[in-house]
């Protein structure tokens, strides 16, 4: 009976071991992905509502998005991208994909931006966003997010 004791205590240390492991190597939980798939939902929400600080709290402190660095940057651009589109834009993401990486994840996903002031709907842009992320004391949060727009070369959105 002894022995079966030392087997199971030996066998949970070594799984224990392992898991630590490769969490140190990248590995996402699922609170990970949850964490960050809300993330991606504030991004769109905040930007579409026109709420400029919360926009940015979706980046790091010196977070880039295009041609907008850190947060003063950031808050400028939800600023004028939200008068531009007078309220009207609709953010649609749709197959996030992450992946860990040693220093935090990268994530990828299809975008379509939706002009809701014409009837029917208009379709502004679509691409993809490509996006590096990290793991702050306040949660996860964007590093930088590019936008790969299809078709014609666009601005950011």
């Amino acid at each position: 009976m002894l022995k079966m004791m030392r087997i199971a205590f030996l066998a949970l240390a070594v799984t224990l071991l392992g898991i630590g492991g490769a969490q140190a190597q990248g590995i996402l939980t699922a609170a990970d992905y949850a964490e960050i798939n809300q993330l991606y939902a504030s991004y769109n929400l905040a930007l579409d509502a026109g709420d400029a600080e919360a926009w940015a709290d979706v980046f790091t402190e010196d977070g880039v998005f295009g041609n907008s660095e850190g947060r003063a940057g950031l808050v400028e651009f939800a600023t004028g991208f939200h008068g531009q589109q007078q309220g009207n834009a609709r953010h649609w993401n749709a197959n996030v994909h992450v992946t860990a990486t040693a220093d935090g994840a990268e994530g990828t996903c299809y975008l379509m931006l939706w002009n809701v002031g014409t009837r029917p709907a208009s379709l502004i842009v679509s691409g993809i966003y490509h996006d590096t992320l990290a793991k702050t004391a306040k949660g996860w949060r964007f590093t930088s997010r590019r936008v790969e727009a299809d078709g014609p070369a666009q601005s950011d959105r």
